[in-house]
């Protein structure tokens, strides 16, 4: 943790560029994530606008500040021990809009939201995404998919900050989009929104996909527990999944971490689970099923943070 002479000099001057009620001190991570887990953040920013984000961005490089950025904490993990200098928190910038066949949503933004926006415009593309709980900004940094779309299908560019604070546009041919992966984390890049070109549909037919795969996921996904989504990468050839069944994990337990009874991809918080026994459990399903299939499953979750000492 930060001392109270350096904590008292950073906030002198990160409140030059950001609004008092936007930074938060030694916040909780696990109020910010879905799996409701995670230790302290040194501290947490909250800004409203682009030039705030900047601000903070430049103050980080400049100060040489460890800088972390989360959306909603949909598919993470954080440790315990929490998050060491800046955590950049993108809930207040969740603007979406319309221009064209062209849609703009700011990295905050829910990807379930932009699905539904798209929709209330006619403009079909986005179908797949209307079950997908994470934000804009981390549906691009992992290209997000569902039911045989992903954001590679329709994204157009992406407006960016690089660790120095600068301003970028992103064309799709940079983007490197493949399975679960992107340019973004590579390159280090904070993804300030993203534009998303789509196709007149019919709204009949966009609301009965879109209805049918609400359906398919409040059915086979454990969505009454806290959990981080899918936990797994899906490795070729096979499901996740039933190879986490097949090997008799369902219902295995570590702590208050347990492979979900309805959905073997899913691993849930069912009782004040720690960030460590859920990580155990991760590690305990991998190496169960590469014993018995010979195959080592690979995370799709991100695990951030600090281990807690003692």
């Amino acid at each position: 943790m930060m001392t109270e002479q350096l904590l008292e000099q950073l906030l002198a001057g990160l409140y030059e560029g950001i609004a008092k009620e936007a930074v938060l001190i030694n916040e909780p991570l696990k109020n910010h994530t879905y799996t409701k887990m995670g230790g302290l953040a040194d501290l947490f920013l909250i800004p409203s606008t682009y030039e705030e984000t900047a601000f903070a961005v430049r103050y980080a490089y400049e100060h040489e500040l460890p800088l972390t950025m989360l959306g909603n904490g949909s598919n993470l993990v954080v440790r315990d021990g929490g998050i060491r200098g800046i955590v950049l928190s993108f809930e207040k910038l969740t603007d979406i809009s319309v221009e064209g066949h062209e849609l703009v949503a700011q990295s905050g933004a829910a990807i379930i939201q932009a699905s539904r926006v798209a929709y209330d415009h006619a403009l079909s593309g986005l179908e797949f995404a209307c079950g997908i709980p994470g934000t804009i900004g981390g549906a691009l940094i992992m290209n997000a998919g569902a039911y045989g779309g992903e954001v590679k299908d329709c994204l157009h560019s992406a407006t960016v900050l690089t660790r120095k604070g600068e301003l970028l546009n992103i064309s799709h041919e940079e983007l490197e989009l493949g399975y679960r992966s992107s340019c973004f984390s590579k390159k280090e890049y904070i993804i300030l929104e993203g534009r998303f070109l789509l196709t007149e549909g019919d709204p009949a037919l966009i609301k009965e996909m879109m209805d049918d795969l609400t359906h398919k996921r409040e059915t086979k996904q454990p969505l009454e527990y806290p959990s981080c989504g899918s936990v797994f990468k899906r490795p070729e050839g096979y499901f996740a999944g039933k190879l986490i069944q097949d090997s008799g994990l369902q219902g295995a337990r570590i702590g208050g971490a347990e492979v979900s009874q309805k959905h073997a991809g899913f691993i849930v918080n069912i009782k004040d689970a720690t960030a460590t026994d859920y990580i155990s459990l991760i590690r305990h399903v991998q190496e169960t099923v590469q014993e018995k299939f010979g195959i080592l499953l690979e995370p799709e979750v991100k695990i951030i943070g600090e281990e807690l000492h003692s």
